[in-house]
């Protein structure tokens, strides 16, 4: 989905500049901040603001001699572009969702909440994994949250504390696998048949 937007708005720095302001709609940010967030040059990030500032897209405001910009939501399309982006980030396609498997030992990995336009939902993403390089994680995370424009929120936990709050019947974990959500990685016998089994209640 991403890549149909990028050939539409002409350039992957727009598109994510777009989306992170579109979701983010309520915060200031300076250019390192979105070059930083959005994993672009700061000098393609200062030629994609200067375009929307044309179009009234964003607004510039100066803090202690430094600038920052804000979505303007009078924009004439604000509602309609807003919509159109909400469903580009509801998919489950992106690219960075496949480099999870490299983090660590991972048993199970199921997305829901921004990556399925469900805001029932608690956190975006659980992860089981044992063995887990931290600064993989780290790498796929901000390589998400540049390629959806949002900070994800996730809960990581190891085989043992899994198996234990399942058994315990965890609200949170049941809640989470009750509700909406997309299965990517599933390496736990009999999950599949205890989700079945929860779901008829």
């Amino acid at each position: 989905m991403s890549e149909i937007l990028e050939v539409l708005f002409g350039s992957k720095a727009k598109t994510r500049i777009l989306r992170f302001f579109l979701l983010n709609s309520e915060k200031e940010y300076s250019v390192a901040d979105i070059a930083k967030k959005n994993m672009l040059a700061t000098a393609s990030v200062r030629k994609e603001i200067g375009e929307l500032k044309k179009i009234k897209f964003l607004v510039e405001k100066t803090k202690k001699g430094s600038k920052y910009y804000t979505l303007d939501q009078d924009f004439c399309f604000y509602s309609e572009l807003k919509s159109l982006f909400a469903k580009s980030t509801a998919s489950p396609e992106s690219k960075s969702l496949s480099r999870l498997k490299n983090i660590g030992d991972v048993k199970l990995a199921l997305v829901s909440g921004i990556f399925l336009n469900y805001p029932k939902s608690k956190v975006d993403m659980v992860l089981v994994a044992n063995n887990v390089s931290r600064g993989k994680l780290k790498s796929v995370m901000s390589s998400l949250e540049a390629e959806i424009g949002k900070e994800v929120s996730f809960v990581l936990m190891n085989s043992d504390e899994f198996k234990y709050r399942l058994d315990m019947l965890d609200r949170f974990l049941l809640d989470f696998i009750e509700g909406s959500h997309l299965e990517l990685i599933d390496k736990i016998p009999g999950l599949k048949r205890f989700i079945a089994g929860r779901k008829k209640y």
